[in-house]
């Protein structure tokens, strides 16, 4: 058992902050309590006194490409885009993670303690996203839930990396997303009216095996889209064949708040910490954020590591706090928001009974870069930050 006593405890729940301390055993939270009166006194209870200290959830990333685009190398790392065929949603992301990538390390000292990784935004259809914690030796043992979110894309990038092959406008990129869910709503009416018959199934499809998830609303389409305009095509197609779905990067969201209010649908902002390095990026503000939660969205603020490094995640959140949105949002950005973004709420993203005990414990408010993360917790074990960092 451990027993976090005596923090303030900011929960990504609660507005407010309070006193009081954690009980942790096997893992996960057991106890919350204002009192102090909790698991102290029991026997061969390890005590973290976090007097003057600030206690708040493991930070949560819902869309980078931290463990497929390997820290310090080149070609030879790259593992977050397949660029030999457009529509590939068959690829799972967590075939491509090094769990023994430096920058692992570098975002668990941060206190980012899960993260939803997958393909990136070269293919129409990239393939699978994963989450996992940010410490182990093998992706297996870190995965929280697996195959979370079918990645596809919008925009300038599948058009620049196929330019020269199969897509030249955004009118192909929107008709080759299409196909792909025609052909395997098909292939799924043919696959249920078969039932047991194996003479009747339709001829195995591995491409057609893999959207079939997404055709049945198991899990969504995450949406890479910049401009207002790919956004609205994103969702255009969504409604078209049922499905669910996530906005990704949202840059031109604070232009459009009205309609993406109405939608309600999970939006990813980010990321802000670059410059504009194409034409969909002109409008990129830290404003955004803050702008679509005041309106009522449902707002993660994103990295998309490792475009900035994953261990900015919290100071992401804090210049988007300068630009003005408010401080609370703010945390619920970087914690509870992405945890239902990857439709893993039910294990991280606040502190709550039952739930996954990754925790990290500031001497202030991690948002300021003068903040010392003085422990950080995953899934009740705490790592030596010294030892992390690199």
């Amino acid at each position: 058992m451990l027993y976090v006593k005596n923090g303030m405890i900011h929960d990504a729940i609660h507005r407010e902050a309070f006193r009081g301390s954690i009980l942790i055993e096997d893992g996960k939270i057991k106890a919350i309590d204002r009192e102090d009166t909790i698991g102290e006194a029991s026997e061969g209870v390890r005590i973290i006194d976090a007097e003057g200290l600030h206690v708040y959830p493991g930070f949560v990333e819902a869309h980078g490409h931290i463990g497929l685009d390997g820290y310090g190398i080149g070609y030879e790392g790259k593992d977050f885009n397949e660029v030999n065929d457009i529509v590939c949603p068959q690829m799972r992301g967590i075939d491509g993670v090094k769990p023994m990538d430096p920058a692992f390390r570098k975002a668990a000292a941060a206190g980012v303690t899960c993260v939803c990784v997958g393909p990136g935004s070269a293919n129409v259809l990239g393939g699978t996203f994963t989450t996992i914690k940010t410490v182990g030796k093998r992706v297996d043992d870190m995965v929280v839930r697996d195959n979370v979110a079918m990645k596809c894309a919008f925009g300038e990038n599948p058009k620049r990396v196929y330019r020269d092959k199969k897509d030249s406008s955004r009118m192909t990129t929107a008709a080759l997303l299409r196909e792909m869910l025609f052909k395997a709503r098909e292939y799924m009416d043919k696959k249920d009216a078969a039932g047991t018959d194996v003479s009747k199934k339709p001829a195995f499809d591995m491409k057609m095996e893999a959207l079939l998830p997404v055709l049945r609303r198991e899990i969504p389409l995450k949406a890479h889209a910049h401009a207002s305009e790919d956004l609205f095509t994103a969702l255009r197609i969504a409604k078209e064949f049922d499905v669910r779905i996530t906005l990704e990067h949202v840059t031109e969201g604070h232009l459009i708040v009205e309609e993406l209010a109405k939608e309600n649908v999970p939006l990813a902002v980010g990321p802000s910490l670059t410059s504009a390095t194409k034409f969909e990026l002109r409008n990129k503000s830290w404003t955004t954020p803050g702008v679509l939660a005041a309106a009522g969205c449902q707002v993660s603020i994103i990295t998309d590591s490792p475009v900035i490094p994953q261990e900015y995640l919290p100071l992401c959140a804090g210049l988007a706090v300068a630009a003005g949105m408010d401080p609370f949002a703010a945390l619920q950005a970087i914690t509870i928001n992405p945890a239902k973004h990857a439709g893993i709420e039910d294990r991280v993203g606040s502190l709550e009974v039952g739930k996954d005990a990754d925790i990290v414990i500031v001497d202030g408010c991690p948002f300021e870069i003068s903040s010392q993360i003085r422990h950080v917790l995953i899934d009740g074990e705490e790592i030596q930050i010294g030892d992390m960092k690199v």
